[in-house]
Order: structure tokens, then C-alpha cells, then sequence
């Protein structure tokens, strides 16, 4: 992850392992991911469901593609 990069928020989820499926989907996707959790230090993992949950952030030039990645355009029948 390139420290020149702008981060940005791809996707909120509600709990870590939402959180953790959507980056294996990232990254098998060739887009780099990390998760950021409001969970005051990890002491008290129940706070993010109080708070803004767990964040993917994937670099600014890579947001569209995690986009489609993590919510894919509706099937048009």
C-alpha cells in the first residue's frame, strides 16, 4: 500500500466478518484493502455497531472498481 495514495471509505460494514469477506474480494480482485474499526482499541469489540462499524478503505484511484466489486450493477433481465 503505497503511502502516496489518498484513502478512501469503499464500503461500511456492520461486523468484522462482512468486513473480512469484502476484502478477500478486493484483494482477489487485485485491489489492496485494509479495515479500519471503530471499536474503541479492540477493548470493546460491541461499540461498532454504535459506531461506523468496520470501514474498507482501498486507494482513491482504485474506489470505483472496489465499488463494483463490492456491490455489482444490477442484473438487467
Amino acid at each position: 500500500m503505497g503511502m502516496h495514495s489518498n484513502l478512501v471509505i469503499a464500503h461500511i460494514f456492520a461486523t468484522e466478518l462482512e468486513a473480512e469477506m469484502a476484502r478477500s474480494a478486493l484483494e482477489a480482485a487485485g485491489i489492496a484493502a485494509i479495515i479500519q474499526a471503530d471499536t474503541a482499541g479492540g477493548m470493546r469489540p460491541h461499540i461498532a455497531w454504535a459506531g461506523s462499524g468496520f470501514r474498507i478503505l482501498v486507494r482513491e484511484e482504485d474506489a470505483n472498481a472496489a465499488h463494483d466489486v463490492l456491490e455489482p450493477p444490477a442484473e438487467h433481465s
